[in-house]
């Protein structure tokens, strides 16, 4: 997927129009309530940073994954949330403002965990150690894409405070087309990588991604936070930066074969988070009927 032009260029440019209208729902007041409330970003910090990592080392050993499919799937348990995490969590009316908090706290945090657990891997999986550089330009990218247009948005919105509502519908009505998009294309251009690779490693990139998505909703449901930072919180765990991954694994490590479990997990990702999203959905219309 990461080799694909169409998808690197088509990516970008739709994820960077569409966080403008992420912005255009956001104020600083948002942020300043996600500040106050330090318990939602403590724990998908220590669900993302020290949990799941060590869950995919448990899985890659349940299913006898080679060593650099296994490193490959720890190479994606270490990287930050996805910037479509934010617009899973947009779509199932999730607590928006704290996905982008948490993106960019993670991105920061991944200069050091992301090494960490790379060299930790490198020395179980290959009975090796080297000294990961920190992917810094690639977080700089994750943090451009996402601060910069979030910003733009705000402006507008507090600019325009009726064109920022008028846009509400569209933008959430663009950003379902853009995932289902996304998805297609993935998926036709890393076809024959699916027929190859899924046998081996699919079924433990699914595992882990439910059990990523899981493990976010209900530790912050665990802990009494509401559904919507719960929803926040499970998307930026569970959808995870596979270009970072896919980076890490060619351009810093040199091994394209730690770089599959990245680009499958990255087409199962869109599928099952689009379905935890319809269920979220469902469920809370449910609940809203019933107390009606």
């Amino acid at each position: 997927m990461a080799d694909n032009p169409l998808i690197m260029l088509f990516l970008p440019i739709c994820l960077g129009i569409i966080m403008v209208g992420l912005g255009l729902h956001l104020t600083a007041a948002d942020f300043r309530r996600v500040l106050t409330q330090p318990r939602a970003v403590a724990i998908a910090l220590f669900v993302q940073l020290v949990v799941m990592p060590p869950v995919c080392f448990v899985i890659a050993w349940l299913f006898k994954l080679p060593a650099e499919l296994g490193l490959g799937l720890l190479l994606l348990a270490a990287s930050p949330g996805g910037i479509t995490a934010n617009l899973f969590s947009h779509l199932a009316r999730g607590d928006v403002a704290l996905n982008i908090t948490l993106t960019a706290i993670n991105s920061v945090f991944a200069l050091v965990t992301l090494p960490f657990w790379v060299v930790t891997g490198m020395s179980y999986f290959l009975a090796a150690e080297n000294n990961i550089p920190p992917p810094t330009s690639k977080v700089m990218e994750v943090a451009l894409l996402v601060i910069v247009p979030v910003l733009i948005g705000m402006t507008v919105r507090r600019v325009k405070p009726l064109l920022a509502d008028a846009a509400e519908k569209p933008v959430r009505i663009l950003s379902t087309l853009v995932l289902v998009i996304l998805t297609l294309l993935a998926i036709i251009s890393e076809l024959e990588l699916l027929k190859t690779y899924a046998p081996i490693i699919g079924l433990a990139c699914l595992t882990f991604n439910l059990l990523s998505l899981a493990a976010g909703y209900w530790a912050a449901r665990g802990a009494r936070l509401a559904k919507p930072q719960a929803t926040a919180i499970s998307f930026e765990i569970g959808v995870h930066n596979a270009t970072l991954s896919i980076f890490v694994a060619l351009n810093v490590l040199n091994m394209p074969a730690a770089a599959i479990a990245p680009a499958i997990y990255s087409l199962i990702m869109y599928v099952t988070a689009a379905a935890f999203a319809y269920w979220l959905l469902r469920t809370s219309k449910q609940s809203h009927d019933q107390t009606i």
